[in-house]
Order: structure tokens, then C-alpha cells, then sequence
């Protein structure tokens, strides 16, 4: 069962920093948040950095940002010369580690996966497991599977896939095995008939 080991070390960020934390690093931190996932809400920074003031902090940034309004009529900030594509452009398949932080970036996570497919991110003991993107959105969890020097990839799509998406994901996959498991001889990827249950633990 995953668990913090028993050596795991914390540290508060002034130990870490070297110093005191100043006004301006909220700030800094805020901005870097943006770099990563904005556009976002005041509320998604927060839920990501768990700040009590995190909503002050985007305010006195708000005069440099970039401001918009969602359909729901909430406000996202983002950098003002940050990347925006359009919704039209195709985005590529991905695979996502373990705990990846898009997962845990957002108080809205609509915006990356699907409601009726968040019971499969959630365990009991909290683990979040190794996803992957088709179009922009976590479509499924991934694993690797190690038997002597044969290694293999289990894709388990939360339903099912056309040709294209799955072309494009055993590409990407095998690379990534290849990168993951360098001294294996064999690499494959397996699509299993039928999607098991969410884990429990790992």
C-alpha cells in the first residue's frame, strides 16, 4: 500500500529560501503558477498552492494580467504574452506521471477530465495514478508491467477509443517505454477487452 516512507523529510519554505518570506514572493509564486496553468481562477491557484490569501495575492496582480470571463461568468487570469492556441487546434497525446500536478492544479477539474471519469483518479488512500491525454483530456490510466527482460505498457482507456487516438497513443507509448524500461529486449502495448476497477491502493 503507498504511504509516505518513513524518512520523508519537510521543511518550511523559510528553511528552504534561506530567509523570510517577503511580500513579493506570493507574488512570484502566483506568477508562476500562471506560466504553468493559466488561464485559471483565483480559486484554482488556491486550491493548488493552498494559500489562505491566495485570492488577495491574484488581486494585486490583477492590474498585470490578462483577464477573462468563462461561460460561468467567473474571471481567469493568465500571463499576458502566455500562449493561448485556439480550441480548434489538435492537441497531441500525452502521458502523465503519477501525482502530475495538472491533476491537482485546478478547483474545477472539468476543465481536464471528464465528471463521470473522476471516480477513476480517486482511491482510498489517495493515490493518484499515471494517466494519459487524448485531446486535451485525461482519458485513461497507464502502467508498466516488467517480466524478466519483457516490458509492457497497459493503456486502460475509460471508454472506448477510435483508431486514430489509439495510433497515436501506442506510438507515443512505446517510446515511452522504451525511455522508462532502457534495458528490456521486448516492448509492447496492451489494450485491455475491458477497463478493471478503479484501485484501491498501489
Amino acid at each position: 500500500m503507498w504511504a509516505y516512507p518513513s524518512a520523508a523529510d519537510f521543511a518550511v519554505a523559510e528553511s528552504w529560501l534561506g530567509g523570510p518570506m517577503d511580500a513579493a514572493r506570493p507574488g512570484a509564486f502566483a506568477l508562476r503558477y500562471l506560466a504553468a496553468f493559466g488561464p485559471a481562477s483565483a480559486d484554482d491557484f488556491k486550491t493548488w498552492a493552498g494559500m489562505a490569501d491566495a485570492r488577495a495575492v491574484i488581486g494585486d496582480l490583477r492590474p498585470k494580467l490578462k483577464v477573462f470571463t468563462d461561460e460561468r461568468g467567473r474571471e481567469l487570469y493568465d500571463l499576458p504574452k502566455a500562449p493561448r492556441p485556439s480550441e480548434d487546434e489538435p492537441a497531441p497525446a500525452r502521458f502523465l506521471p503519477e501525482f502530475d500536478s495538472l491533476l491537482l492544479a485546478f478547483a474545477d477539474r472539468t476543465r481536464i477530465v471528464a465528471t463521470e471519469h473522476r471516480p477513476h483518479l480517486a482511491t482510498k488512500n489517495l493515490f493518484v495514478p499515471a494517466t494519459f491525454l487524448v485531446d486535451g483530456l485525461i482519458s485513461g490510466t497507464w502502467r508498466v508491467e516488467r517480466k524478466k527482460k519483457a516490458a509492457t505498457l497497459v493503456l486502460e482507456p475509460f471508454v472506448p477509443l477510435t483508431k486514430g487516438p489509439r495510433t497515436e497513443l501506442t506510438d507515443e507509448g512505446e517510446a515511452l517505454l522504451r525511455f522508462i524500461e532502457p534495458d528490456a529486449q521486448t516492448f509492447s502495448v496492451m489494450w485491455p477487452a475491458k477497463r478493471t476497477a478503479a484501485r484501491s491502493s498501489q
